[in-house]
């Protein structure tokens, strides 16, 4: 998620961002936020979980020049399910550490195989990951200091998104550290070749990025191809042609709702399709070798990267319907 920059004079005098959800005015609005992040089934406090949302705003947006709107729709857009998740963990909740830990470890790993292009079940794979829990954790070479690093969590992007990112900067610095206790040796031993400059910072690039967006976008085609011609074309209307629900019923001959609804259940079965399809793989066929399935790590970073403004062609995916038109009868209620 891009960074979020208010504009003065947009609806109500200015909040300030850190004590944002102090007044009784905001208190409904409090209790919506903390109902869809689920905060209450890791037994986080209302007044923690506001805590976190005071410190993601104060964070991204600047006090005196927010207006209460634009502060609700940047608290709204927040991924809120992992900000309570990272906020419990933070609070040392044991359900919540220990859900995070089942589901995130396979994903960590897989992650940290990817920057240091090993294998996931590698030996330095699972220290890179396993060595951030501790960190995660809370425990620290301070005693008694809250050093969670789920606390520099803000929901501004997915936590998936975010660890990865903190697993690459921490592979970064490991590799700085490394060239920096190189030069010391070589100026204590005398040598009078002058050490190389450390250079630009280091870009961390997934290598297998490129292949799984390739694998995502073979199974997104072959589940486009299972559906039926005019699930096909409201697809197509919506995502590639950005039409509004009540033009494509116009064109399809049903009503508002029904497009709603029959968009809703073709999202859900291609998102069935694309993992089935996934986790069993390709076969060889014209000329491309065999791709073995996906576990569900691998799984999970084909559909984050696919999502990251990745340049899928939908005119190519979905092309227009020869046959395309109002669907015989009467409009579907």
């Amino acid at each position: 998620m891009s960074e979020y920059t208010p504009n003065r004079g947009d609806g109500g005098p200015p909040v300030d961002p850190g004590r944002s959800l102090d007044s009784q005015t905001q208190t409904s609005l409090l209790e919506s936020y903390y109902a869809q992040s689920q905060a209450g089934r890791w037994g986080l406090a209302r007044e923690r979980f506001a805590a976190a949302l005071e410190r993601s705003s104060k964070k991204a947006l600047t006090a005196g020049t927010v207006s209460p709107q634009k502060l609700e729709q940047y608290l709204g857009a927040l991924h809120l399910e992992d900000l309570a998740l990272a906020a419990a963990c933070a609070e040392g909740i044991e359900a919540a550490w220990e859900h995070f830990y089942n589901t995130y470890r396979a994903y960590l790993r897989a992650a940290a195989a990817a920057i240091l292009r090993c294998p996931a079940n590698a030996a330095e794979a699972c220290d890179l990951a396993d060595s951030l829990f501790s960190d995660l954790y809370g425990l620290s070479k301070a005693e008694g200091a809250d050093r969670s690093l789920f606390r520099y969590f803000h929901g501004r992007s997915s936590l998936k998104t975010w660890l990865r990112a903190v697993l690459a900067q921490r592979h970064i610095d490991s590799i700085r550290a490394g060239r920096r206790f190189e030069e010391l040796g070589e100026n204590e031993s005398g040598d009078a070749t002058p050490a190389a400059p450390l250079g630009p910072p280091i870009q961390f690039v997934d290598p297998h990025r490129e292949r799984y967006v390739a694998l995502f976008t073979r199974a997104l085609q072959a589940a486009l191809d299972r559906l039926e011609p005019q699930e096909k074309d409201r697809l197509r209307l919506y995502y590639a042609e950005e039409k509004t629900l009540a033009q494509i019923g116009r064109l399809l001959g049903e009503h508002e709702s029904s497009v709603s609804r029959h968009l809703d259940r073709a999202r859900h079965d291609l998102r069935h399709n694309v993992e089935n399809i996934l986790r069993q793989g390709f076969g060889a066929a014209n000329g491309s070798a065999a791709q073995p399935g996906l576990s569900d790590a691998e799984l999970s970073l084909c559909f984050e990267y696919s999502a990251e403004n990745t340049p899928i062609d939908l005119d190519k995916l979905l092309p227009p319907s020869r046959s395309r038109g109002p669907a015989a009868g009467k409009p579907t209620p």
